[in-house]
């Protein structure tokens, strides 16, 4: 299983970004799809799940309303629509492959991390 997630950079507050996770080696049985992120000198955070069907989504309360998931299995690839950014979703953003939960040791398949820093 390889995951590849980009789609990070600098933007102001108020500002969109879109990032992409591409996968491979996945099957419906392991592919609940997430995003985490982490702050510098914090731990990492769950953000945001998705089946494989994209009929079930969860999001962390801090980016209801803001953020978005999404996946193309035809494509390979989930997303992370995150509009609206502020401040403090400045961080590492990770995708990931596993079970639907909020837990990272849950999810055994990991992306490298692209950083996303919103500026005030």
């Amino acid at each position: 299983v390889q995951l590849q997630a980009s789609g990070g950079g600098l933007v102001q507050a108020g500002g969109s970004l879109r990032l992409s996770c591409a996968y491979s080696g996945l099957f419906p049985s392991n592919s609940y799809m997430g995003w985490f992120r982490q702050a510098p000198g914090k731990e990492r955070e769950f953000v945001s799940v998705i089946n494989w069907s994209s009929s079930m989504s969860y999001y962390v309360d801090s980016v209801k309303g803001r953020f978005t998931i999404s996946r193309d299995n035809a494509k390979n690839t989930i997303y992370l629509q995150m509009n609206s950014l502020k401040p403090e979703d400045t961080a590492v953003y990770y995708c990931a492959a596993g079970s639907v939960s909020y837990r990272a040791d849950d999810y055994p398949y990991w992306g490298q991390g692209t950083l996303v820093t919103v500026s005030s």
